[in-house]
């Protein structure tokens, strides 16, 4: 086995990477108290992440030694984690790719951060979200880490651009959006210059994190889990019974359980995030249609052809909204019984804290007036004064029945 792990070490040494917004430095102090867990969709740039961090503690002279644990060479080894520690040792910093591939991980990982604290620091990854609500053993242990595709801002970073703040810049900020929206954020198809090539990449990662995010978890068939993944890419809004129904009608024997199963597993992976409605009920957050939002917006036009923009506008947002957002704050929509809607309200404990719309275009009288009467309906249900609306190019202050809203281009918003 050594000599595979020192294949990777030294792959991660002389790997040429681009740094990102998430610091890999932070993951080296935090690792000295907590084991560091890093989460996201798989090709987002985790691997990129752990072997910059690895490098920073090469060059500073610290111990270091880095190991992608899903190497096939690796995967029927069941005490590869005891042979990579009597390979490494028991101190300096250890970085472990797809932590959860390997057998009794929870266990490894709760043993040796306890007996070694101190000495062995652990920073760990996995495009399983389920590594941030570990069992009883790692409660208390773990420092979560999550991981998206690239920012807008990164986007541009990438890409050696930046947004002028004159009239031309404004109109080039909002192509560079499009194009970001349209194939997304997966570092390497940003960086891929051919529009084909994007595009095939995008339908590899789908089928990717299909079969070994979802399918291999779940234990149900690929053919499923695909049908599944364009169903949920084709709707906005999630409901189990309806979704029984489509499955019916295409003759896959598939019970309205599997469908919730597949709704949980897809979450677990990123591919999918499903928004509950705000209600105090559980049974109403439960019942009512959840939003669907992909794990990247490059996967709408992949998957199904599609160049929705509305839809795109509000994906971004979510995305963005899950960077920024933490752990502990909640993410819904609201509705109310006339049918009045608002895309997200932002809760800390019981508290609202933010309201956000999103539309593309405000062009249209009855499209602002249903965006405006919704948020300022929602904005008076939980005594806020103030909303905000992410357009294409709106910017603007208002006042409507006493609550101030904020029109902002998105592409701005993005950027702040």
């Amino acid at each position: 086995m050594e000599p595979i792990f020192d294949e990777w070490n030294i792959y991660s040494k002389k790997k040429t990477l681009k740094t990102r917004s998430a610091k890999s430095d932070k993951l080296e102090v935090s690792s000295r108290t907590k084991i560091v867990a890093i989460t996201g969709i798989r090709r987002c740039g985790k691997s990129s992440l752990l072997m910059l961090a690895h490098q920073r503690l090469l060059a500073a002279s610290k111990k270091a030694g880095y190991v992608n644990l899903e190497d096939s060479r690796l995967k029927n080894n069941l005490a590869v984690l005891d042979d990579i520690l009597k390979w490494f040792g028991d101190e300096g910093y250890l970085l472990l790719e797809e932590i959860t591939s390997a057998k009794d991980w929870e266990g490894w990982l709760a043993r040796n951060h306890e007996m070694l604290k101190g000495r062995l620091h652990l920073i760990v990854s996995s495009s399983r979200h389920g590594l941030l609500t570990p069992p009883k053993p790692l409660r208390g242990r773990i420092l979560p880490h999550e991981l998206y595709p690239l920012s807008f801002e990164e986007f541009l970073h990438f890409r050696g651009l930046s947004v002028e703040p004159t009239t031309a810049g404004r109109g080039r900020a909002e192509k560079l959006l499009e194009e970001y929206l349209v194939y997304g954020g997966f570092p390497e198809v940003v960086l891929n210059s051919d529009e084909t090539d994007k595009v095939r990449l995008l339908n590899t990662y789908f089928k990717d994190i299909v079969a070994l995010d979802v399918a291999e978890i779940s234990g149900i068939e690929i053919p499923t889990v695909d049908l599944f993944g364009r169903y949920v890419i084709d709707a906005t809004y999630f409901s189990a019974s309806k979704a029984l129904n489509f499955f019916k009608s295409a003759g896959f024997k598939i019970g309205k359980q599997g469908l919730l199963n597949l709704e949980s597993y897809s979450q677990e992976g990123y591919l999918f995030f499903f928004v509950p409605i705000f209600s105090f009920n559980i049974k109403d957050r439960s019942q009512y249609p959840r939003k669907s939002y992909l794990g990247d917006t490059g996967f709408l036009n992949a998957i199904s052809g599609k160049k929705n923009l509305g839809r795109l506008y509000e994906n971004a947002v979510f995305l963005e909204l899950k960077r920024r957002t933490p752990l502990n704050q909640l993410i819904a929509y609201w509705k109310d019984a006339s049918g009045k809607e608002a895309d997200f309200i932002l809760m800390q404990g019981l508290m609202v804290k933010e309201i956000i719309q999103v539309v593309y275009e405000l062009e249209n009288d009855e499209t602002k007036k249903r965006e405006v009467d919704g948020l300022v309906a929602c904005a008076r249900e939980f005594g806020l004064h103030h909303g905000l609306i992410l357009t294409k190019d709106v910017e603007a202050v208002h006042k409507v029945d006493g609550i101030e809203i904020r029109y902002l281009p998105l592409w701005k918003w993005l950027l702040s």
